[in-house]
């Protein structure tokens, strides 16, 4: 085990330490994150058009009735993300090269708006269609457009930092005010940009959301597997039992597919369809990292209610209202998990077990597949209810989840605090 732990600290934790760091992972990762509180709020407005109470209620009907105004709100928020997400993604990407952050952002969006060709409605359209004029087509601006979005705010963001590089660009004097005088230092990669994506779309006739989705789609369709996520919870794991925080360097790669198959799953209720998706984010905050990454809730309930050592006992009740609501850093450095080959063998089967028992009891329709962000400090059986849209068994398997978890732990923690025990007794002798 020694032998391992300085082979994975000497060849894997510098590069992984390094990708967590990469510019474009991390602009990724902001960018997307920046979006959040658009989709947590936006999501809701699914639960209020939709409401998990009797369809004989008057309230229930009147929501229904309601339920396309209801849902503009969610249209014009986690329905169009990969827009707001663009202009996180060219903002941050901006920002680690030193160029102006609002100029990279505007660019980002603008280079993911000329992906799309605007459909033309003729007049006499209007009565059947609601409008008339040119129109954007909405369904690439959500969770099906975020790859080709990722790209565009890239690509659009590198010509940026290329022109200023290579001072190709206007300059203006010193006595002009900043703003204007970076208005204008933007007007050659705006140029750059406009007319590179704008010769692709619309003269070339590349398709890029049909082209990318081509590309990506087995991705997509992997991701919602049990293989996929059974190895996105062991790399996860993996990597924090190392030190290196895993989901930085996991889910800055997983996020936008875990997007996706979120996206897909509002879209189908907005429609009234059958969800497709299992394994969307909030899949895994509420049923595999519940008390934080690896599951660590039930660590946290035997630390503080079944170890006899002072230091376990003491950690586990320090602990255990932060595992409550999902911050479990405190655990991982603080027994530590990191490096204790004890505890490491339940901090990486355990999420496994509660991914299998969560993804088969969805799969056969035992529990409603996930529709909505919730935030992610709610404790677990709270979470699991408004992320399923408020379906009572996800609490009451969020519950059974908990106690496996304890389950799991249990054999490990005893050991882990016979050896405190035998530390105690040898000091104090």
């Amino acid at each position: 085990m020694k032998k391992f732990t300085e082979f994975i600290e000497e060849h894997l934790a510098g590069p992984m330490a390094k990708l967590a760091n990469q510019r474009h992972l991390r602009a990724i990762r902001d960018g997307i994150i920046a979006t959040l509180p658009l989709i947590i709020i936006g999501s809701f407005f699914l639960i209020i058009a939709f409401p998990p109470l009797p369809a004989d209620w008057g309230i229930t009907q009147f929501l229904t009735s309601n339920a396309a105004t209801i849902l503009l709100p969610y249209r014009m928020t986690m329905y169009i993300m990969t827009l707001y997400a663009t202009f996180g993604i060219g903002a941050s990407l901006s920002k680690t090269y030193n160029l102006d952050v609002i100029s990279g952002g505007i660019l980002a969006t603008i280079a993911f708006l000329l992906t799309f060709v605007p459909v033309n409605i003729p007049a006499e359209a209007l009565d059947a269609a609601g409008t008339a004029g040119f129109v954007l087509p909405m369904a690439n601006l959500g969770g099906g457009g975020m790859f080709v979005g990722i790209i565009t705010s890239i690509l659009a963001v590198e010509i940026y930092r290329l022109t200023d590089k290579s001072k190709f660009k206007i300059t203006m004097p010193e006595q002009v005010p900043p703003a204007v005088a970076r208005s204008f230092e933007t007007l050659t990669p705006t140029l750059i940009v406009i007319l590179g994506i704008s010769t692709l779309t619309y003269f070339i006739g590349f398709d890029w959301h049909s082209t990318i989705s081509k590309i990506v789609s087995p991705l997509v369709s992997a991701a919602d597997s049990l293989p996929s996520v059974l190895f996105l919870i062991f790399m996860i794991t993996f990597f924090w039992s190392f030190g290196i925080h895993g989901v930085s360097i996991v889910g800055s790669l997983a996020r936008p597919l875990w997007l996706q198959l979120l996206d897909g799953n509002t879209a189908a209720m907005a429609a009234g369809k059958e969800l497709p998706n299992i394994a969307a984010e909030p899949f895994y905050q509420w049923f595999v990292w519940i008390g934080g990454s690896g599951c660590t809730i039930g660590l946290a309930l035997l630390l503080a209610f079944k170890t006899k050592s002072q230091f376990a006992s003491k950690l586990g009740k320090a602990t255990l209202a932060p595992a409550i609501f999902n911050i479990n850093e405190p655990l991982i450095f603080g027994t530590p998990i990191v490096l204790n080959p004890i505890l490491i063998i339940p901090f990486i089967l355990t999420p496994m077990v509660t991914a299998t028992i969560a993804w088969f009891v969805t799969q056969f329709g035992l529990v409603n597949r996930v529709i909505f962000t919730a935030p992610w400090t709610l404790p677990g059986p709270i979470g699991a209810y408004l992320a399923t849209g408020g379906d009572w068994r996800a609490a009451v398997l969020s519950v059974v989840l908990i106690i496996i978890s304890v389950v799991i732990y249990y054999p490990f923690v005893m050991i882990y605090d016979n050896n405190e025990l035998e530390k105690e007794h040898a000091v104090s002798n």
